[in-house]
């Protein structure tokens, strides 16, 4: 894509497919149109590009950087000269889109060979919002027309069949229409088989609104309620309107997590059982909170191409973290990114213009050919990079993946975040889409952003604000070479100051965004519960844990010591196995946390306990309603444990 000013306006050049993409050798057939600085003057296809819109409005030195940024890509593409296959997203026949998008939330089984058993999606369904359980009749509703429309052989269900299942079991679910809880009871601390169970619930009308006595103010992000049913309620209220990000406004707003006393979960804190729940909640959620706010949602698919299977530049990560993995094992970031970071930060993170000024593009090209050789022999002279070429080289990297690093499933989604009407919604799509990344695309994404805040943390010396970072590195996220000209022409407008933002909410709100709602990981506490339920009913299962349990019994009382003895009511005891101390009965009180109890055991200076600091371990909440739960220090535990009383509580690092 090249660039040039002129009175009226600015040129772009779109690149086909057929040619080569990002900063190594690749000439293109190229095909122009233009892009007009006077925001009064229509792009193509009629799309209007309005600069005081529904997003903060950038000041021109900020456009420009994101105009220069466009520039430099291409004066080093421009010395590139090898094509590269390009990255072909497959249209979908109708209904294949839908379809996808229940596979991926983990109901394939609503429809298929296999759509008679919709019993084994009762238990996923039972705990979905009004707004969720709309998002998936939609889509199931969808697949089904189609599948009629193809006259497909095995059985097609009627929707609303699939959600009549949840409603005639014990548990009683409601349907969309009638806004009553999902399988509470009067005592909620009790559950319907008498047994006691945790103090949590999950209905739709239980997310209309917050708790009276936990107020949430304009800039508190709600992680209790449901986003979507947040969206709903405030959809035609005075609230809503009055909270829509408007026209001249510059300023972030200071959105903040208002404190949770069972604690805040974290991306890593959960086992991978639970996460991939988190993940199919996620979609669903997002889907329906887009569907709300009347946002389409698609997911892209990528047509399978061939990649390089080895080097550097141009490599998927699964493939560089897998090589990377034989030289440091464990390692979830791509060594030569790390080492790229490294470089820029040893100079000094105060050098102007860090980031917005580019290497030499001849220079970085021959780096770039030299890491490909030398990096993994260890050979590599760093002393010869300069700090702006190794920038160069750091957003070169990301460029060339061969599948965008926000992937290109959700690539247009990230894009799409602009549109929605509040900052709020936008930083909530965000979170979301987040935690739908696969996990090295993830990792990666928060080193990047850590490394542009600690930039940004220099401003007063490299004259890079928040503003100026975001515009010059939107380009580099946002700007896939992969996708052809189309998707460059049709959304270059909206790049230049929507994606620009995105960025920047990104970088300001990243903490936030690797946060996992508490509405989330509370269905998936409900789901493991009911799961559990579901188990105990088939006799088969009932025996056998009948016989392990009387088993275990007896040897406990072979084993039982006065240490072990059964843990009074208020009590929990405390396992920790790499410790000196290997155990503790830790009596509750209202303002015990976390962090207490591990500082308890770390007190006992003994063994091995002097090397080890309270930032190595944590407080695990293991089984019960929940996977494993790596605790903050924050949690308040007695009012965790009334969430999850039968979890068992064990203290280690988290790389044990």
């Amino acid at each position: 894509m090249s660039w040039r000013s002129g009175s009226r306006g600015v040129v772009l050049t779109a690149y086909h497919p057929s040619g080569g993409g990002g900063d190594t050798p690749g000439g293109r057939r190229s095909g122009q149109y233009t892009m007009n600085h006077d925001h009064s003057k229509k792009p193509p296809n009629g799309a209007s590009f309005d600069r005081s819109g529904s997003q903060d409005s950038l000041d021109e030195l900020s456009m420009d950087d994101y105009w220069k940024e466009l520039e430099n890509i291409h004066e080093t593409r421009g010395n590139n000269h090898e094509e590269r296959v390009a990255l072909v997203v497959k249209e979908p026949d109708e209904g294949e889109l839908e379809e996808e998008w229940l596979k991926e939330a983990g109901l394939s089984n609503l429809f298929g060979e296999s759509s008679g058993d919709s019993l084994e999606s009762a238990v996923f369904l039972s705990t979905l919002t009004r707004t969720q359980k709309a998002a998936v009749e939609k889509r199931v509703e969808t697949v089904t027309q189609t599948m009629r429309k193809k006259n497909k052989q095995h059985q097609i269900p009627d929707v609303r069949d699939i959600f009549r299942v949840q409603n005639d079991s014990k548990g009683k679910v409601c349907d969309g229409s009638e806004p009553s809880a999902v399988g509470t009871s009067e005592n909620k601390n009790e559950t319907q088989d008498g047994t006691k169970g945790p103090n949590f619930s999950l209905g739709t009308d239980e997310q209309k609104s917050p708790p009276e006595d936990m107020p949430f103010s304009d800039t508190d992000i709600n992680l209790e309620i449901s986003f979507a049913e947040q969206a709903a309620n405030l959809k035609d209220s005075s609230i809503g309107r009055m909270c829509k990000g408007g026209g001249g406004d510059t300023l972030l707003p200071n959105f903040r997590l208002p404190k949770d006393k069972t604690g805040t979960t974290k991306i890593g804190d959960l086992a991978p059982q639970d996460m991939k729940k988190v993940y199919s909640l996620a979609l669903i959620e997002l889907t329906a909170l887009y569907d709300i706010l009347g946002t389409e949602f698609k997911q892209q698919k990528a047509v399978k191409i061939k990649t390089k299977d080895s080097g550097l530049f141009g490599v998927p990560l699964s493939v560089l973290l897998e090589q990377d993995q034989k030289k440091v094992p464990g390692t979830k970031i791509p060594l030569i990114f790390q080492k790229l970071i490294a470089q820029i930060e040893e100079a000094t993170l105060e050098t102007e213009g860090l980031l917005r000024i580019p290497g030499v593009a001849t220079r970085v090209k021959s780096l770039c050919q030299e890491l490909e050789a030398k990096f993994y022999e260890g050979t590599f002279n760093w002393e010869n990079v300069k700090q702006h070429d190794a920038a160069s080289l750091l957003k070169l990297f990301i460029r060339e993946l061969p599948q965008p690093l926000l992937t290109v499933e959700y690539l247009k989604a990230f894009q799409d975040v602009q549109n929605l009407p509040t900052k709020k919604q936008q930083l909530q799509a965000l979170n979301l889409l987040v935690l739908l990344l696969p996990e090295a695309n993830r990792d990666t994404l928060k080193v990047l952003l850590e490394f542009l805040q600690r930039v940004i943390d220099h401003r007063d010396k490299n004259k890079m604000t928040l503003k100026n970072v975001a515009m010059v590195m939107a380009p580099n996220l946002f700007t896939f070479h992969g996708l052809g000209s189309k998707t460059i022409e049709q959304s270059e407008f909206v790049m230049a100051a929507g994606t620009a933002n995105v960025m920047r909410f990104m970088i300001q709100y990243q903490k936030l965004l690797w946060t996992i709602p508490k509405f989330i990981v509370n269905q998936v506490r409900k789901q493991n519960t009911a799961s559990q339920k579901k188990e105990k009913k088939d006799k088969a299962m009932k025996k056998l844990l009948k016989k392990m349990a009387y088993d275990r019994e007896k040897h406990e009382k072979q084993e039982k010591t006065p240490n072990d003895a059964d843990v009074p009511q208020g009590v929990i005891r405390v396992q920790a196995p790499h410790l000196s101390k290997v155990s503790m009965a830790i009596q509750l009180t209202e303002e015990l946390k976390a962090g207490d109890i591990v500082a308890r055991f770390l007190s006992q200076k003994s063994g091995n306990v002097q090397a080890l600091k309270k930032e190595e371990v944590f407080l695990y909440e293991i089984g019960g309603n929940i996977g494993e739960r790596c605790l903050d220090g924050d949690t308040y535990m007695k009012d965790l444990y009334q969430l999850n009383p039968n979890a068992e509580w064990v203290i280690k690092s988290k790389q044990s």
